[in-house]
């Protein structure tokens, strides 16, 4: 039985929650996210918290409440505060520039890689080998960082390619005669 889904989500100052038959919009100060319910978990609003609980006696039905109620605190946070993910990119020449609603990057390949940002995400670049992606979706906010993350992976003898800001890089030692 899943123990996330019993804990209630309290929601942040400034964050509206509507509920229209299985349709919950979630609106902040940074935007405004909506999310289907399924069938089988109920959502209670309660001053201001909200409350999940399955409506059905199964298994599935407690994991679903758990798996809901983290998507709808990802949404409250994400519309209070916002997600953010950074990127670095290690590499002789390799650099990184936004330009308006694309990410132009020079990776090392024999083109430049041209990255167009989707609509709901922020990119800036503080340096040239910095990225930040910034939004309000956590899932989408991270997918465009391992999108981004995927056109030039680590190299596990020299370190080189895109990672994350926080990712321990373990390197494989070089072979020996």
């Amino acid at each position: 039985m899943s123990r996330v889904a019993k804990s209630p989500i309290t929601i942040p100052a400034g964050v509206s929650v509507e509920q229209e038959d299985r349709l919950l919009k979630v609106k902040g100060p940074l935007g405004a996210l909506q999310h289907q319910l399924h069938p089988w978990v109920d959502v209670r609003h309660e001053n201001d918290r909200l409350c999940l609980a399955p409506n059905k006696q199964r298994k599935d039905a407690w994991a679903l409440a758990g798996t809901t109620r983290a998507l709808l605190y990802n949404m409250a946070l994400g519309v209070s505060q916002g997600f953010e993910r950074k990127l670095q990119l290690v590499g002789v020449g390799y650099r990184a520039q936004a330009q308006g609603n694309n990410l132009n990057l020079t990776l090392g390949f024999s083109f430049p890689v041209d990255y167009p940002v989707p609509e709901g995400v922020t990119i800036e670049t503080p340096t040239q080998t910095e990225i930040q992606i910034k939004g309000i979706d956590k899932q989408r906010v991270g997918q465009v960082a391992a999108n981004i993350r995927r056109l030039r992976p680590l190299e596990p003898y020299k370190g080189k390619g895109v990672r994350y800001a926080d990712e321990p890089v373990v390197l494989k030692e070089a072979k020996k005669k």
